[in-house]
Order: structure tokens, then C-alpha cells, then sequence
């Protein structure tokens, strides 16, 4: 693994961001001495992809909003992320818009009575196509990993689904859990 590898953990990502303030993506970034950003690509609603509705539990037909977004870690691209809300959570509201939401998406869910309570996340690897290559600037060789996360709230309902792919060679990621 190269010494200059990212190590991500996904628990500041699913809580809001103390203060309203910011994004999680940044402060995390700020407390290591780096510079994270992001550009938002797309926002609005879709119809739900095969994945999605599998994650969401959504059927043919229905529709979700989602935001695309190139993350940037000191100007490099580091991830894609693209974040699903079914429609009925977030349309009309600050997610299905490109502005930056103050504290974060995580923040506007709590406000609108949608709170995480459990999260289920499964990687894989694969060789990435020539768009994701562009995008990541990675090589033709070099593989990509795909995170599929859903957020469950208290009554195991899904309220949102993450589908983000990085470079593999410049991400560790790291999952600690309680025991007991």
C-alpha cells in the first residue's frame, strides 16, 4: 500500500457535523493537514437504479434523489459518491438541490425526523471503466473499490444508500466495531 494511502473511516459521514457547520468531508480532511473538497455533478430526482432499490427497498418505477459527487483530497479526485434518498424522504428539500447543505446531508435528514441508526456496508473490487478512469484519473490497470452502504433508522427502514468507488491504491479503509 503507498505511505500517502487516505485511511477512511465511514462514522463521521453518518453523523451531522457538530455546529452545523462545514462538511464532514472537510473537517475530516482540516484535522489531518489536508485539503478536502467536493464538486457536486448532479442533483435531483431519478429514476432508481437496480442496485439502489435493492438497497432502498424500492420497487420498478419508483423514483429516489440523488447526488453525484467527485470528492477531492488537495485537488486530487479520491472518491465518487453518489448518495440516494427515496423520493418521498427528500424531494423538494435541500437534497435534490446542488447547493452545499449547512451541516451536511446527514444534518438536514435529522431535521426533516429521518435519523441513522444502523448502517450495513459491503466492498468489492473491480477494474474501473474508461468514464470512472477519467474522473479518479487512475490507470487502465489499476482497480477501484466499491462501497455500497445503506442507513438504516430505528425502525429498520432504509433512508439513504451510498454507492462510492475510489482508487484502490490510495485508500485503506477502516472499520471498528464494538465487541459485547
Amino acid at each position: 500500500m503507498a505511505s500517502d494511502a487516505w485511511i477512511s473511516s465511514s462514522m463521521p459521514y453518518l453523523r451531522p457535523v457538530e455546529g452545523g457547520r462545514g462538511d464532514a468531508w472537510g473537517e475530516e480532511a482540516a484535522a489531518r493537514g489536508r485539503r478536502g473538497t467536493q464538486r457536486i455533478l448532479h442533483a435531483g430526482e431519478v429514476p432508481t437504479p437496480a442496485v439502489v432499490a435493492r438497497l432502498l427497498g424500492l420497487g420498478d418505477g419508483d423514483t429516489v434523489v440523488v447526488r453525484r459527487r467527485i470528492m477531492y483530497l488537495d485537488e486530487e479526485p479520491c472518491e465518487l459518491t453518489d448518495s440516494y434518498y427515496p423520493a418521498h424522504i427528500a424531494a423538494g428539500t435541500g437534497l435534490a438541490g446542488t447547493a452545499k447543505i449547512r451541516g451536511g446531508a446527514v444534518a438536514l435528514l435529522a431535521e426533516l425526523g429521518h435519523v441513522g441508526r444502523r448502517v450495513r456496508e459491503d466492498v468489492t473490487a473491480r477494474i474501473p471503466d474508461a468514464q470512472v478512469r477519467e474522473l479518479l484519473r487512475t490507470g487502465t490497470e489499476e482497480p477501484v473499490l466499491c462501497l455500497e452502504r445503506v442507513v438504516l433508522d430505528e425502525d429498520e427502514r432504509p433512508i439513504q444508500a451510498d454507492l462510492i468507488t475510489m482508487p484502490a491504491q490510495r485508500q485503506r479503509l477502516r472499520y471498528e466495531l464494538r465487541m459485547g
